[in-house]
């Protein structure tokens, strides 16, 4: 009986959770500060959340990507705004802590959640990205951003994307200690090679969302200066503004000096 009464003992004891036992992923809580595959976990404040949205002007006719996207608090919120969105999370309670939020916010129809690397994570489908990375994540991400479609939108929390890319627009929420101020980069089309005129030829370099190189006209070469938004460009030569937008491999817009005409240049290479 004592040999019995041991066994059972033995037995039920392999069935009690230890006090290092992986919590139910249903009463998962993360904690601020926690430790991830690429960064600890420290949420957005929900001012900060919108702020993100408001400078990245998000609309119901965005598609929103979080990476690293926690609880999903950035992808909810722009949701609620009527965008569809989609966190890409590595912590698979986390990914399901997500769903659960979004459900509780009514919005699990728009709002979506994958569990998987954010370096790995398809971006393509991104109209704009609101996230919250260290810098050392978002130089890594630099080259997949540059790669989107031009006019894309990134807002980063507190954290500049550096490398030599300026924001385009910065704003930040009023009576804050951290985590105040985010940052707006637009993916500008790629236009360094040679472009031919009707009358001349561009040779155009780019820094990002700056541009410059020369316009050789008649046998004359004027300096370039000039800036991206996107698919729109706009530069100097000679006191003339050419303003425009940029399509693959060719551009059109108009050209403001002393009058007013049309231009268009298609890319040589």
């Amino acid at each position: 009986m004592n040999l019995i009464f041991r066994a059972l003992v033995f037995s039920a004891l392999l069935f009690v959770p230890s006090a290092n036992a992986a919590q139910p992923a249903a009463d998962y809580k993360p904690k601020m500060g926690q430790k991830g595959k690429d960064v600890v976990w420290i949420p957005s404040p929900d001012d900060m959340v919108e702020k993100m949205l408001d400078i990245a002007k998000v609309t119901p006719q965005d598609f929103v990507i979080d990476l690293g996207s926690g609880d999903g608090r950035n992808v909810i919120a722009a949701a609620r705004r009527g965008a569809r969105a989609l966190g890409v999370e590595y912590n698979p309670d986390l990914v399901e802590l997500s769903k659960r939020n979004a459900a509780a916010a009514g919005v699990a129809d728009r709002a979506s959640f994958v569990q998987g690397d954010m370096f790995a994570a398809d971006l393509s489908k991104a109209t704009a990205l609101v996230l919250f990375l260290i810098p050392a994540n978002l130089w890594k991400l630099a080259p997949k951003f540059l790669d989107l479609k031009p006019g894309t939108r990134i807002v980063s929390n507190t954290y500049e994307i550096g490398l030599g890319w300026e924001p385009d627009a910065t704003d930040r929420t009023e009576l804050c200690a951290t985590w105040c101020v985010a940052y707006l980069y637009i993916v500008p089309a790629k236009v360094a090679g040679t472009w031919r005129m009707p009358d001349g030829e561009l040779q155009l370099e780019q820094s990002y969302q700056k541009v410059y190189g020369t316009y050789e006209l008649a046998g004359i070469r004027l300096d370039i200066d000039g800036t991206l938004r996107g698919n729109e460009i706009r530069f100097m030569a000679n006191g003339v503004e050419y303003t425009g937008v940029v399509d693959g491999n060719s551009m059109r817009g108009q050209s403001k000096g002393r009058t007013t005409s049309a231009w268009s240049a298609q890319r040589v290479n």
